[in-house]
């Protein structure tokens, strides 16, 4: 084919002109990659992102919206119960008896979506509904009140996106069902920011122990020295520093004593201390 001048011209002008951009691409790919590949951050909910103390003063409220058209009685009535029921229920002790009854966490959510019911039934005076039925309900009542719960921190929602925006890999690591974090990231505005949504019953295992964060790396298929995990709770800081995460502490609990744990008051922090990790 004989050489056309105006056509090299023209291909090294699109080469100029294409040359950096694709360079840059590179770039920002290389970036990405050194960003995901260095950390992967797991967000525990309740004491980190949103107010447990505000949550349930709602979902007192919220259960009551939500039973009394169901099963009668008063809004009154049902607000009380779900203090009372939710204060025995996490009663430490109680707590511990049936995480040990339960054989596996389906049948440990079960009981307790059941129990919750017919206890608030007996409080407020209604009839207990079969168990089947039960468990129908607390589960309408949960999707129900989580996606209208607001009692995220401040700053938590902005901070969550700018994290997001900045190429940070976020998943959840709490105690709650994914079905329930769900709700609570939908109602903060945040749910798009998130990959997986870990609770007990994506992997099968209560927040109770080290095995709960080596089934999440597991299920991810990282390392744990890849993870950043941010909690509220020293016992769980422990656990997951125990698996070899880097951990960062938030709220005002004594700091554990380990050498990859970072202390700060608030999740708003959390992006200046990621730039000094990276």
């Amino acid at each position: 084919m004989p050489d056309n001048p105006s056509r090299q011209e023209e291909m090294l002008v699109l080469s100029f002109l294409v040359g950096p951009s694709a360079i840059n691409n590179v770039r920002q790919r290389e970036r990405e990659r050194r960003v995901t590949t260095r950390l992967m951050v797991f967000l525990d909910d309740g004491g980190v992102m949103n107010d447990n103390g505000t949550r349930a003063l709602q979902w007192q409220r919220l259960a009551s919206e939500f039973f009394v058209p169901l099963l009668g009685g008063s809004a009154e009535a049902w607000s009380r119960a779900n203090r009372v029921v939710a204060d025995r229920l996490f009663e430490p002790d109680a707590w511990r008896r049936r995480v040990r009854a339960a054989p596996d966490y389906r049948s440990f959510d079960r009981a307790y979506q059941v129990d919750w019911l017919r206890d608030m039934c007996e409080v407020v005076g209604v009839g207990t509904p079969p168990e089947e039925e039960r468990l129908r309900l607390a589960r309408r009542a949960a999707a129900f009140i989580t996606r209208r719960i607001q009692a995220a921190f401040p700053g938590v929602a902005d901070t969550i996106r700018t994290l997001h925006r900045q190429g940070y890999t976020l998943h959840t690591a709490s105690g709650e069902s994914s079905l329930d974090l769900t709700g609570y990231l939908q109602a903060m505005g945040v749910r798009d920011c998130f990959g997986r949504l870990y609770g007990p019953d994506l992997i099968e295992v209560l927040k109770e122990g080290p095995e709960y964060y080596e089934r999440i790396f597991a299920d991810l298929g990282i390392a744990a020295a890849e993870a950043l995990v941010v909690e509220d709770s020293p016992r769980a800081i422990e656990w997951a520093t125990q698996v070899g995460a880097r951990a960062v502490l938030v709220g005002d609990s004594p700091l554990p004593q380990t050498g990859t744990t970072v202390h700060i008051a608030s999740l708003v922090e959390l992006p200046a201390v990621l730039q000094r990790l990276d």
